[in-house]
């Protein structure tokens, strides 16, 4: 009986799991097949697991960002993720997002050394988040956006071991896992701030945001943020 019981409550999880995302469809695609990154792809993540991570991360984007309807969050119908071969010029890059496509590069596929279905996983959180963030309309700071995305990685448990540690870096707009961990320590300040950063920048951006939510300048927020650390 209580076999029945759990194994009821976990259809009924995944029920809302595809409620939640019923409005949206995601879709992958692997077009480096025969190539090393290709067949990597192929042997330890897959397409079929590529679409589950897509709709979970939207879920766990939407939930971050408190957009408990679709009339709270952009108007995207379809996500959809391919694993590509990257040109010279794109040497280094490890994904990039175009609207709601998410491209990711066989080459880092290839060459990654450890447990790529992991890192991708987190990869793919982080692209997400690009399809569904709002950009201030072209005004906010791009190391901002890239901060915003790596914080809901770093929230999905999905930072990875180099990133730097809290406290570090040089300016609070650096990106990437130095903003998100800047980012980390607001949202601590007042639980829900990046939710709220995110819906203010839906029409424009301003660093006001974080007096108006903070009551503090960023700039004294990063201050205070790189003092907490260094006391410790």
């Amino acid at each position: 009986m209580k076999l029945l019981v759990l194994f009821l409550a976990s259809l009924l999880a995944a029920a809302a799991a595809l409620c939640a995302a019923a409005d949206v469809q995601f879709q992958a695609t692997n077009n480096a097949a025969g190539t090393p990154g290709g067949d990597r792809f192929a042997s330890e993540i897959g397409i079929d697991y590529t679409v589950q991570v897509l709709s979970s991360a939207s879920d766990f984007i939407w939930s971050t960002f408190q957009q408990s309807s679709a009339a709270d969050r952009k108007d995207v119908q379809l996500v959809t993720a391919s694993v590509d071969t990257f040109s010279s010029a794109e040497s280094g890059v490890v994904a990039y997002t175009v609207d709601s496509a998410i491209h990711v590069s066989a080459g880092y596929i290839a060459g990654y050394s450890g447990d790529v279905k992991t890192e991708i996983t987190g990869v793919l959180y982080h692209e997400t988040t690009h399809v569904w963030q709002w950009d201030g309309a072209g005004a906010a700071p791009g190391g901002l956006i890239e901060g915003i995305a790596d914080f809901v990685r770093l929230r999905a448990g999905y930072a990875p071991a180099h990133w730097v540690k809290a406290g570090e870096g040089d300016r609070w707009d650096q990106g990437y896992d130095v903003t998100a961990r800047f980012l980390d320590y607001c949202d601590g300040l007042k639980p829900g701030f990046v939710a709220q950063l995110n819906a203010d920048m839906k029409n424009g951006y301003s660093d006001g945001f974080f007096v108006q939510l903070l009551g503090k300048s960023v700039d004294q927020l990063w201050s205070d943020y790189k003092a907490m650390y260094a006391a410790n």
